[in-house]
């Protein structure tokens, strides 16, 4: 990355996907030899043969440490004195591959990728939203705690000489996520998966639900709830729980048994619901916008994860996802473990 912003100084156009393709290279070919990096940067990061000397230059400073002067026609009369060269100095960053990662599309992962992915996922400490509790503590300021102050008038001759109050507390809100399990969200659903452990393993008993869509919804909290500490036994419970994994998708029949079974009854009341989708539904898109309308109603916020969203032109325009963005609080991106952070920063500020 350092790198390509050297090249950006020096009037290249090197956008991200570049970058990403360069990591990628170096990672096949290692920092250890010079040629190998400098073909693998010039594969990826030059678009026209006018770029090469401006790369070559930007690639002498920053991995040699030496600058190559432009070049002069040669003076007819006598040669002047040469000038000294100025030296560039660049300041080199450290490159991470965690960082590259951290910024990939799930769909792009290799194998190995994936795995460490999913250790970064379950690194991730998704904190809750508070609201203000009905039940009262003690508390600097606040409402006069009349029984504590006669308590402690009782050591002090009847006088009330320390006054005591009580405040509110707060609570953290419900947290309700709903995954999409389809065979349209199959470069995903694992992944995001991860992340409905991750916030069920962190929070306490009750305080997260999780439930699977595709057909039909399943709650699966107590299966993740169950391994804690052990993402691949609790996904594999899940999935053995949920009979439609990769199957069809009727988001809007599966939000209407939610909503009948769980959410209008009180679980999302005054709750975060977090619907992960791509929006692609099979049902009917009023069906599903009057239960998102429902479900706004009782919900203290919707929040939306779709990871077409980070998509070159996205739009959505497919009916199901058109449907449901009237009741949607906050429309998101879920492609990599950096929106997946800042999903878990969201959820929290809810």
């Amino acid at each position: 990355m350092a790198f390509a912003a050297v090249l950006r100084g020096a009037g290249l156009d090197v956008p991200t996907d570049s970058v990403i393709a360069f990591a990628t290279a170096l990672g096949r070919t290692g920092l250890d030899e010079r040629e190998p990096v400098y073909w693998a940067g010039r594969a990826t990061l030059t678009r026209r043969p006018d770029d090469v000397r401006a790369y070559d230059a930007a690639f002498a400073a920053f991995w040699d440490g030496v600058t190559v002067p432009d070049d002069e026609p040669d003076a007819p009369d006598e040669p002047d004195e040469p000038e000294p060269q100025e030296t560039v100095e660049v300041e080199v960053g450290p490159w991470s591959a965690v960082e590259v990662l951290r910024q990939k599309d799930f769909a792009a992962y290799t194998p190995g990728e994936r795995d460490e992915a999913h250790r970064l996922i379950a690194d991730l400490r998704v904190t809750a939203a508070l609201r203000r509790s009905r039940r009262l503590r003690p508390a600097r300021r606040g409402a006069p705690d009349v029984a504590a102050t006669m308590r402690d008038a009782l050591r002090t001759g009847g006088e009330p000489v320390h006054r005591r109050y009580r405040g509110r507390t707060h609570r953290p809100r419900r947290l309700i996520l709903l995954c999409d399990v389809s065979g349209s969200m199959e470069p995903y659903a694992r992944a995001l998966a991860r992340f409905l452990h991750a916030a069920v393993s962190a929070r306490k008993p009750g305080r997260v639900e999780a439930f699977a869509l595709g057909t039909r919804v399943t709650r699966i909290t107590r299966e993740l709830a169950a391994h804690a500490h052990d993402p691949d036994a609790a996904l594999a419970a899940a999935a053995h729980a949920v009979q439609d994994w990769s199957g069809g998708t009727r988001l809007g029949e599966g939000l209407r048994a939610f909503n009948d079974r769980w959410g209008a009854r009180g679980m999302a009341r005054g709750a975060v619901v977090v619907i992960l989708s791509d929006g692609w539904d099979r049902g009917d898109p009023a069906l599903l916008g009057a239960e998102m309308a429902r479900l706004s109603r009782v919900a203290r916020r919707v929040v939306w994860v779709n990871p077409l969203k980070a998509s070159p032109g996205y739009a959505p325009l497919a009916q199901g996802m058109a449907a449901a963005l009237p009741y949607v609080d906050a429309f998101v991106e879920g492609h990599s473990v950096a929106s997946l952070d800042q999903l878990a920063k969201v959820v929290g500020t809810a």
